[in-house]
């Protein structure tokens, strides 16, 4: 019994959530980030009017196998909501983000799991480096 328990700690260690930030082109955004760094990697991204915090449940079910990163974009859950006339809230500017956030994670390859707004930030993503992206899940 004791060699089946030390398997299942390390997966509930790797699957622990750990809520990080980063400044990416002077923003704080805000992430969840759970599983093994080498491992490969998932990016969750939200919908509208949500965070994150949607992914609270899926995050843990997914670490076990995969880096799952799940940020809050610009303006939603713990991420900074720069005045208007600092940040442009676009699909546009928040793939920008997204993309910068991926680097600076060292992240080069990665799934990404879309719904609602995070469709056409994922989308845009991929269209500027599909190179990167190894699957597209999308949630209707």
């Amino acid at each position: 019994a004791a060699s089946l328990k030390a398997p299942l700690a390390a997966t509930a260690a790797e699957a622990q959530i750990r809520y990080k930030s980063a400044i990416i082109d002077g923003v704080e955004v805000a992430y969840r980030e759970a599983g093994r760094e080498n491992a490969p990697a998932i990016v969750l991204l939200h919908g509208f009017p949500t965070s994150s915090h949607m992914y609270r449940t899926l995050i843990p079910a997914l670490a076990d196998k995969y880096r799952v990163i799940a940020p809050d974009y610009p303006g939603f859950g713990q991420s900074a909501a720069p005045d208007r006339a600092d940040f442009n809230y676009t699909f546009e500017a928040y793939a920008t983000l997204m993309l910068a956030l991926t680097e600076k994670l060292g992240v080069s390859r990665y799934a990404l799991y879309v719904m609602d707004y995070g469709a056409p930030v994922g989308f845009r993503m991929a269209a500027r480096h599909p190179e990167r992206v190894s699957a597209l899940i999308v949630q209707n």
